[in-house]
């Protein structure tokens, strides 16, 4: 039975065997109260987090032990749909048939089934492709404000992935507006990747139990398609930060001395155990894409520097390039990777991104002089430069298939090849006969000289 209550934090009592570790409990209405065991306190008493709002729980009310740990839904008629953190539909259908339970509580892949080489996950977007590259089986990091295109980009990646690589994507939302959540949804509707997709949402409203367990839940589903069907996954999390705020709030309500910056003791210890399931087997493999909010645009805080060590990819959104139409609105300068060395892309393409970002930077550097003295005052060499790096950062932007209805413009699917090939012939000056305008928003170069 309850024999105290406090916010999220439910302690019990049990007469007999106490439920393990992680066990779920009912409670209330119905059972209609989770609770997840967390500590065992005494021979009899265990203490735990509930997973749903706590009102109407009261001391000396009766608990019913589950036997069993959280359960997520898998199974190929969870693609289209949406849950939240138990499984249950929340998109106003009746509930998916055909599908398993398993427990969310899952040991990373061990050492002897990981993949060992180092291979390229290409998403069709030139920019991203030629100078950040994505890891196949590893974590990209998508940093930015609102406004400045992450979902769109989520969105188009996503479309690349379901109708080009043949894979799965499971759009994870922790913590994130119900909006959001709404919107991505029409939006996943309308461009018509929602067949290869499943979502799953633990929304800012929700307990802090509800939101640190979604994330779980989600690699759960991840790791059916990548194990069962042998199918690579496209994992979207968005917001990884929040997953973090939920293990610091459930850290402090469990009564743990606060760490660093009132952070949880525990916190390498929570992301490592989410982030280390995330990989590449002999299988398949599970593509990690997430979107981080940096606080207060501070990189030193805890919960920025444990999210960076894991990730082998950083790219950086920039709202001064969404003003000026170049989109994706992504800097050039401030993303990299891992993936970018000569021995994992190959010479050619390590030598083109270096003179791409080379270019861009002695531009940026000329900038602060175009705008005091004008283009006339630069030598002949700098003003070969700056048109160059205007016609690369042109070449760059890249029309969406998800932008479509928006724009007008159809979408583009450029291969690697083709987008090193484009920039290769803008740094040889090949291209100085064209105007600017010829090379915004088209997908190969050869169509910048179509008439």
């Amino acid at each position: 039975m309850v024999v105290a209550v406090r916010g999220s934090v439910v302690d019990v009592q049990f007469k007999e065997r106490l439920p393990p570790i992680y066990s779920l409990l009912r409670a209330g209405e119905q059972g209609r109260i989770v609770i997840e065991v967390l500590a065992q306190l005494s021979a009899q008493r265990i203490r735990g987090i509930a997973l749903t709002p706590t009102q109407g729980l009261a001391r000396g009310m009766p608990v019913e032990d589950t036997g069993a740990p959280l359960l997520a839904p898998v199974g190929r008629s969870i693609l289209s749909r949406m849950f939240d953190v138990f499984g249950n539909a929340i998109d106003r259908q009746p509930a998916p048939e055909n599908i398993q339970w398993r427990s969310v509580h899952h040991a990373p892949p061990p050492l002897a089934r990981r993949s060992t080489k180092s291979e390229i996950f290409e998403t069709g977007i030139k920019v991203i492709d030629v100078l950040m590259p994505l890891e196949r089986g590893g974590k990209a990091g998508l940093f930015g404000g609102a406004g400045v295109g992450k979902t769109v980009l989520l969105t188009e990646m996503i479309h690349n992935v379901a109708g080009h690589h043949e894979g799965v994507s499971i759009f994870c939302g922790i913590g994130e507006r119900c909006r959001e959540g709404e919107e991505l949804y029409r939006d996943m509707k309308e461009a018509g990747v929602l067949p290869n997709m499943a979502m799953i949402f633990g929304q800012m409203n929700e307990p802090p139990g509800s939101r640190f367990r979604v994330g779980h839940a989600a690699l759960t589903m991840a790791e059916y398609f990548r194990d069962d069907e042998r199918r690579d996954v496209l994992l979207l999390i968005d917001n990884i930060f929040r997953f973090i705020q939920a293990g610091s709030e459930i850290s402090g309500l469990m009564g743990q001395m606060p760490s660093r910056l009132g952070y949880q003791p525990t916190l390498g210890t929570e992301l490592s155990q989410l982030q280390e399931r995330i990989a590449n087997t002999d299988s398949g493999a599970i593509t990690s894409i997430q979107a981080v909010y940096v606080p207060a645009d501070d990189f030193t805080d805890p919960a920025a520097v444990h999210t960076f060590s894991h990730l082998s990819a950083s790219v950086v959104l920039s709202r001064k390039r969404a003003s000026e139409g170049l989109f994706p609105a992504i800097d050039p300068l401030l993303s990299n990777s891992k993936m970018a060395s000569p021995g994992i892309v190959g010479q050619r393409h390590y030598q083109v991104a270096q003179a791409v970002r080379r270019t861009l930077a002695q531009y940026e550097e000329l900038k602060d002089i175009i705008a005091m003295l004008g283009l006339e005052q630069l030598s002949p060499e700098d003003r070969n430069v700056v048109f160059r790096a205007r016609r690369l950062e042109r070449f760059l932007t890249q029309p969406f298939f998800t932008t479509e209805q928006f724009t007008g413009i159809p979408g583009k699917l450029v291969s690697l090849q083709d987008a090193l090939n484009g920039c290769d012939s803008i740094l040889r000056d090949e291209c100085k006969d064209l105007p600017e305008t010829a090379l915004y928003m088209i997908g190969r170069i050869d169509e910048a000289r179509m008439p």
